[in-house]
């Protein structure tokens, strides 16, 4: 088997990458990504004898079409993703999240792909206080990335009920793990914590995420590849629930950092409250997440500690 997998120099698709190659060592892997600035080649440069690697922009259809040839499906993780840069600048969003998935869809179909996994998160369901999302419920995205990514949902859905393409659409909630850009929380928290800098905190810190460890939401997209219909959405979750407080804290003590370098900032606009997902639908595939969030973060925490050379470049 071969596959494609755009953005995989990023965070989620180097932890993809790597799963994969353990699991299946004998399978192909094109990796088709733009190398922007949360996409890294060093992240796979113990990699390159093993994989194909194609520097290159999802909007462009030539590339597309050539690094898809021979593919037998796609796992398409490419995506501008933080929500704040989504704020200052909606357009790459739009141009990436939705003309970008727009270009791989049509390669895909012209060249009659197995099957074209496309990775979406829990921000485009919005906020809710009380419940948990299922993934019959409807869109309602609050920022300018989470709706260029229910965007990129609903056109990779169409696609299946249009032209019979082979779709299957993950909705992950929050991951963390090794190499994920230092401008995300968990990374910024551990990174400041370590050089004793201030780690800001959105309004109150109480906005409630779930967490997933990268690794677990790995395995969930490669269950939903092999067993998962066709047309349908899978929410993937660990029902590992904080606020985010709770998480700079457990950072704190665990590198025994004091609390004062809790520094409260003016919250961010439409800052989605609580995420929550129900997971019924994958577990009937035989899913379910294995590393507690506590075993997670750990492993995170040591991995920043000992790759300094891979993130002190990036603070520089």
């Amino acid at each position: 088997m071969k596959i494609l997998v755009t953005g995989g120099a990023g965070f989620i698709g180097t932890n993809f990458i790597r799963y994969w190659l353990k699991k299946y060592p004998k399978s192909e892997i094109a990796v088709l990504d733009k190398l922007t600035y949360a996409g890294r080649r060093e992240n796979l440069q113990d990699l390159l004898h093993r994989i194909q690697f194609i520097q290159g922009d999802i909007c462009d259809k030539e590339v597309v079409s050539k690094a898809m040839t021979g593919c037998d499906r796609v796992f398409h993780f490419a995506a501008e993703s933080h929500v704040d840069r989504s704020i200052e600048n909606a357009g790459d969003f739009v141009r990436t999240n939705i003309t970008g998935t727009y270009t791989l869809l049509e390669a895909a179909k012209e060249e009659n792909i197995d099957r074209f996994i496309h990775i979406s998160t829990d921000e485009v369901y919005g906020s809710t206080l009380t419940r948990s999302f299922s993934e019959a419920d409807p869109l309602a995205p609050s920022s300018p990335y989470s709706a260029t990514k229910a965007g990129s949902d609903l056109l990779a859905l169409s696609y299946y009920t249009t032209h019979g393409l082979p779709v299957v659409v993950t909705r992950s909630s929050n991951n963390f793990g090794p190499y994920q850009y230092p401008e995300k929380m968990i990374p910024l928290m551990i990174l400041n914590a370590l050089e004793n800098k201030p780690l800001p905190v959105y309004g109150d810190g109480k906005n409630v995420r779930d967490w997933l460890y990268v690794d677990d939401n790995c395995a969930g997209i490669d269950a939903v590849a092999e067993k998962g219909t066709c047309g349908e959405i899978y929410n993937l979750a660990a029902q590992n629930e904080f606020e985010n407080l709770d998480i700079i804290r457990r950072i704190l003590k665990i590198l025994d950092r004091p609390e004062n370098l809790i520094t409260f900032i003016r919250d961010r606009p439409g800052h989605d409250r609580r995420y929550s997902l129900q997971t019924d639908k994958v577990a009937e595939l035989g899913w379910k997440p294995k590393v507690t969030f506590e075993e997670g973060l750990q492993k995170t925490i040591s991995w920043y500690c000992d790759h300094q050379e891979w993130w002190k470049p990036l603070r520089n």
